[in-house]
């Protein structure tokens, strides 16, 4: 089994652009193209422009006569093109999602992206056994929206909350998407933005069924390149959206046990594997931004504490906490402020809880945190003061922010999502009742 080059597998037609050329250039190269990324050169170093910064200023009004150095534009990480594609992999997580690959003299070669990577991932090696139902275990917190919706409503919506897509249902099925693809095609054409979104989204819409394989799932990707994957239950509701960087980190574990399996023909790339082994464990079982678990790696830990908890005949219950008027916060004062309160509540969770308590973002502004060895009663104490460390936390520019809360106690014969299900309907409570405040299952 052999892994490619960086350079073999890199994209060679890349739109750039100098640190002094102006918006107006970009998004008429950009339009010309059809590419939603722009590489801009500020020696020695390579910046990112991408469709949803030109939306952004667009929706601002601001002037496209503006120099592309005025923009604080996001550094691109750069890597060889001699090295071995799974020396990317420590960039999946993150934000900007692609790389630049250069000469040995840092001149630009190429560019590779996530799409690069999942294109030279063969899925005979992964586990067919791997459902996609094991990786939602609730249901996918993502932007969806009724097909009523206008297009000047939703431009607004996908900036606020940096979405690159957006899914349109009808009675919990989805009916159509919206991507950066056709908001681009929305800007080219200077399309009427008071019409709704079903008139410009993407339909029918392609899913893909909760129990295909992970195999299946890369396949369905690769076939059709798309980005992302829409999984659906039997009756074809909605159950969440699967990425080609999910897969791509999930895709790991097997990955490095076909290395071992193939020793001999892989020695250099055995010890490599050997060299980053942690560091790759840490990147597919935690939360990027806090550090915290992410889901997976939460309802992985969950299944032992569980186990744990019938064979003693122990209690076990679960926190569910969200951050209150969160979209504000990033409305206000912009993300990078919004991610720093993010990170300073996933460091008063940490300080509050015990050691063996086990703490995950479950995803956006909400957290969820299970209790081994704790009844509901305790549960609702310990809840309560999290929600009083948190409120007592100076967060910088903020100042303070209040957290709503659920408690549920897990019961032996149910499984993780009725537990989850008590808790988020409490929560929900705790929302309606205030804000601020802590709810239980009691209370429903």
């Amino acid at each position: 089994m052999k892994f490619p080059a960086v350079g073999d597998i890199a994209t060679r037609a890349v739109s750039a652009l100098n640190i002094n050329d102006t918006m107006i250039q970009a998004l008429e190269m950009m339009l010309e193209d059809g590419h939603r990324n722009i590489i801009v050169i500020d020696v020695p170093n390579y910046r990112l422009l991408n469709v949803m910064d030109i939306i952004k200023i667009k929706n601002d009004t601001t002037s496209l006569q503006l120099k592309l150095k005025e923009l604080n534009l996001p550094l691109v990480r750069t890597i060889n093109k001699h090295k071995n594609v799974l020396d990317t992999l420590e960039f999946i997580n993150e934000k900007v999602e692609c790389f630049c690959v250069v000469n040995n003299d840092n001149s630009l070669y190429g560019l590779i992206a996530q799409s690069d990577i999942m294109a030279n991932i063969d899925p005979d090696t992964l586990m067919e056994n791997y459902r996609l139902q094991d990786f939602f275990k609730i249901g996918r917190k993502v932007k969806n929206v009724t097909k009523e919706k206008t297009i000047s409503e939703l431009l607004s919506e996908m900036i606020s909350g940096n979405h690159d897509n957006v899914v349109v249902l009808e009675n919990n099925q989805p009916i159509g998407i919206l991507t950066t693809k056709d908001v681009m095609k929305i800007i080219k054409n200077k399309e009427n933005l008071d019409l709704s979104v079903s008139v410009y989204m993407s339909s029918p819409v392609e899913t893909i069924h909760k129990n295909s394989s992970i195999k299946q799932a890369i396949y369905f990707i690769k076939d059709k390149h798309y980005k992302r994957v829409i999984v659906v239950n039997d009756d074809g509701t909605f159950v969440g959206v699967i990425t080609q960087k999910e897969l791509i980190s999930l895709t790991y574990s097997r990955w490095a046990t076909l290395m071992k399996e193939y020793q001999v023909e892989l020695t250099e790339i055995n010890s490599m594997l050997e060299n980053k082994n942690k560091e790759y464990e840490v990147m597919a079982s935690t939360d990027a931004l806090t550090g915290l678990y992410n889901r997976y790696k939460f309802s992985e830990l969950y299944v032992s504490s569980y186990t744990s908890m019938v064979q003693r005949k122990n209690h076990m219950s679960l926190i569910m906490l969200d951050i209150d008027f969160f979209k504000k916060v990033n409305d206000s004062y912009g993300h990078n402020i919004g991610d720093k309160a993010l990170i300073q509540v996933s460091h008063t969770l940490l300080r509050t809880v015990r050691n063996i308590d086990i703490i995950s973002r479950w995803g956006g502004e909400e957290f969820i945190v299970l209790l081994p060895t704790v009844d509901l009663t305790q549960a609702v104490k310990l809840a309560d003061k999290i929600r009083v460390n948190i409120y007592n936390q100076e967060i910088d520019v903020i100042g303070h922010v209040s957290v709503s809360i659920g408690v549920s106690e897990v019961y032996e014969g149910e499984v993780m999502q009725d537990a989850i299900k008590r808790a988020d309907e409490a929560l929900y409570l705790a929302k309606k009742s205030g804000r601020n405040c802590v709810k239980s299952e009691k209370d429903l």
